[in-house]
């Protein structure tokens, strides 16, 4: 049975392998989602992630499909206690910003759609540096203390800010950021590692990492001369155009031959080996695609292998 991680100083602990929420409602219909998400906690996966934004992007989206994808799932299987779910606010059409007063209300629609009465994570989505860190860590407490939120969790956020926030927390007695959602995987290292990720360390915060694929690059089908079929297939071609991106995937190759394992596997398995790491976030569109995603809670890379991978992505 896989180990679950503790999540920062709160009291969840998660699979290994969070599920990202952004494809239900996009590239996965209601049906498709219902079997990823059953396939996963079938797998004994507990921890789902989702954005009330997610899939504003889409025409003749207005956001929230994803939640309510997993909202009407969360129904039909009776399992809410069971699953970890985190969504975010400041990017819904309808809710932009981080205001006190959006925040709640954002909460509470996103509650809604959800079909449940509390949220395990809330993140403010993208910091919002017009509005002091006060004001959202203050309203994020208020939820927290009426019940609606369990923990809270900072994503696309500064040092300094971050660092505001847990000052404030302190000082204040309030709710607390226990995680972090940074941009993070082996070809986009600079803006987790450093300042952002010592921050982290010394407040105890737990790391979630978003696009620890690099939008499907780092599962290993995007080759030269290859043609993938995906909406994310420009930004994951882009990084086989840089010598680091070529370097990383000779390195994943080694690495996941030595192991008779998929490439996206490693990568992810490199990811959850990092400091501050508690899980990366990864989607499926399909059942097809979950088994290389759940590896990463087996794979154990040894010292070497992590080396090379780390200097190969340098």
């Amino acid at each position: 049975m896989t180990s679950l991680r503790k999540l920062g100083r709160s009291d969840l602990e998660v699979f290994p392998l969070v599920l990202g929420g952004n494809v239900f409602g996009w590239t996965a219909d209601e049906a498709e989602s219902f079997a990823v998400l059953d396939a996963y906690t079938a797998a004994g996966g507990n921890f789902v992630d989702t954005a009330d934004s997610y899939t504003a992007w889409i025409e003749g989206n207005k956001g929230g499909e994803s939640e309510t994808v997993i909202g009407k799932w969360l129904k039909a299987r009776g399992n809410r206690a069971d699953v970890v779910i985190a969504t975010k606010v400041s990017q819904h059409p309808e809710y932009p910003g981080l205001s006190a007063a959006n925040i709640k209300a954002a909460a509470d629609a996103s509650l809604t759609r959800l079909g449940t009465d509390y949220i395990d994570l809330y993140y403010p989505h993208f910091d919002k540096e017009e509005v002091p860190v006060e004001e959202i860590v203050g309203a994020l407490d208020d939820l927290v203390k009426a019940g609606k939120v369990r923990h809270i969790a900072a994503s696309n956020i500064s040092p300094e800010r971050l660092q505001a926030s847990l000052d404030f927390s302190d000082r204040e007695g309030l709710a607390r950021y226990v995680a972090i959602q940074p941009h993070y995987n082996l070809v986009s290292r600079d803006t987790y590692e450093g300042e952002l990720r010592d921050v982290a360390e010394r407040g105890g915060l737990s790391a979630l990492p978003y696009f620890a694929l690099a939008a499907g690059f780092l599962t290993g089908k995007y080759r030269p001369g290859t043609t993938v079929d995906s909406p994310r297939a420009g930004r994951a071609a882009q990084y086989l155009e840089s010598e680091r991106g070529r370097r990383v995937l000779t390195a994943l190759d080694e690495v996941a031959q030595a192991h008779d394992a998929p490439v996206a596997t490693v990568a992810l398995a490199w990811l959850a080996a990092r400091p501050t790491v508690a899980a990366p976030i990864a989607s499926a569109r399909t059942v097809d695609q979950l088994p290389a995603l759940l590896a990463v809670a087996e794979l154990e890379l040894t010292d070497a292998e992590i080396a090379k991978l780390t200097e190969a992505s340098a």
